[in-house]
């Protein structure tokens, strides 16, 4: 069946647009996670995280051109802006440009954080324009840029409706208060499983990782080769608060455990976002998954798919927009995170992207949208959502945490 196509998002046609994108749509974490421990070694030797960049000095914030020079650059990963297939357009950036005479350009440049750092980090340095006024860094990324001195301070006065970021989103350990960040979208790391082949087996839904180490799982079991998630929801079972600090040695506990079903054959494979494919095929009937995955799938595929968070809890991860510190279009970008943080633009990129909005106001917004979508947790998580985020590493301890990982991998 053709897909459906649309000039413009609207309430009747929302429905239509998550079916479009289910179908087209490679996931943002595909990416992300598809890089696997080999991707991550690299960006991590190129990058130097032994800690040498605390000392070394930073470069200075380039004469802005906003005022003269009305355009700005914007670079994102695969699929995390609404798109209109027949248009071959953005419709919400498309309004923005109406709205403020700015003209922006967008690039789904971002492949994995580590491959982009690695191709920016030279001119980051030595405070050169890198060609984009935004880039979307995970987490982990924007704590090193912001730590390197690589990004700009914002300037709220510019972006008043910064203040609408979610309660949670506002402070974080790597920026407090959010002065050179803000969050994009956000996703769960939990457990997802085939409804239909547990009741089969005979098997309840899975209530905690230690569930998929059940035998008669044993070698259809996947997990993520994002070690955040992976480790940390094992760590999370293991009563360690991945969000406050923690001796190694708990890491080590953890991934001790990843070993021993990697050893037993329990686990089938450690991939990236390919687990959804073996999902369909069947090869996997349970996996350590991501909230967007499975929201894709079940629309893809009919309602087959459960997920949910541990009851130990799950991973709470974030991409968030920057200014480059070498960037001449500063207050341009400024502009444009302050549309995107407008509730009403906030809930059209939610009802295409499917992750969580991290805009205030954006829920009561999808009521006129689309109410279908207005109580769906991977989206508007309640107050109460049981998951932590994996705190910042020290340069040392990710080398370090990375190479074990790896290691356990057979990498």
């Amino acid at each position: 069946m053709s897909k459906p196509q649309r000039p413009r998002l609207s309430p009747e046609e929302a429905s239509i647009v998550r079916a479009q994108l289910m179908s087209r749509r490679t996931s943002r974490r595909t990416v992300l996670g598809g890089m696997g421990a080999v991707g991550v070694a690299a960006g991590l030797s190129a990058c130097g995280t032994g800690g040498s960049d605390e000392g070394s000095s930073k470069p200075q914030p380039v004469t802005d051109r906003s005022d003269t020079d009305k355009v700005v650059n914007w670079a994102n990963w695969t699929a995390y802006l609404d798109y209109d297939d027949k248009t071959k357009t953005y419709p919400t950036l498309e309004e923005f440009q109406r709205r403020t005479d700015i003209k922006a350009t967008y690039a789904e440049d971002i492949e994995d954080n580590d491959s982009y750092y690695g191709k920016i980090q030279g001119q980051l340095k030595n405070g050169d324009d890198i060609g984009k006024d935004i880039v979307v860094f995970t987490d982990y990324m924007a704590a090193r840029v912001i730590r390197q001195g690589y990004v700009q301070k914002l300037d709220k006065n510019v972006i008043p409706q910064a203040a609408n970021i979610l309660d949670d989103l506002r402070d974080v350990d790597f920026d407090p208060g959010r002065n050179y960040s803000l969050t994009w979208q956000s996703g769960y790391a939990g457990l997802a499983w085939n409804k239909g082949e547990f009741d089969k087996l005979g098997l309840p839904a899975p209530t905690n990782v230690s569930d998929l180490w059940n035998p008669k799982l044993k070698g259809r079991v996947e997990v993520l080769s994002e070690f955040r998630d992976t480790v940390g929801l094992i760590m999370l079972e293991q009563n360690v608060d991945i969000s406050q600090d923690f001796e190694p040695e708990k890491f080590s506990a953890a991934l001790a455990v990843l070993e021993e079903q990697l050893a037993k054959t329990q686990i089938r494979q450690v991939k990236g976002n390919s687990y959804v494919q073996d999902m369909v095929s069947g090869d996997a009937l349970a996996v350590i998954a991501w909230s967007g995955d499975i929201t894709q799938l079940n629309f893809e595929n009919g309602d087959k798919w459960g997920f949910t968070l541990p009851e130990a809890g799950g991973t709470l991860w974030s991409d968030n927009m920057l200014i480059p510190i070498g960037s001449p279009h500063k207050k341009n970008a400024e502009i444009l995170m302050n549309y995107y943080y407008t509730p009403s633009v906030a809930a059209k990129v939610a009802a295409y992207v499917n992750y969580i909005c991290p805009v205030k106001g954006a829920k009561e917004e999808m009521e006129k949208l689309d109410p279908t979508l207005v109580d769906d947790p991977n989206i508007f998580p309640p107050d109460n959502i049981n998951a932590k985020v994996f705190r910042t590493l020290k340069p040392e301890e990710e080398t370090q945490f990375t190479q074990d990982f790896q290691k356990v991998l057979g990498v």
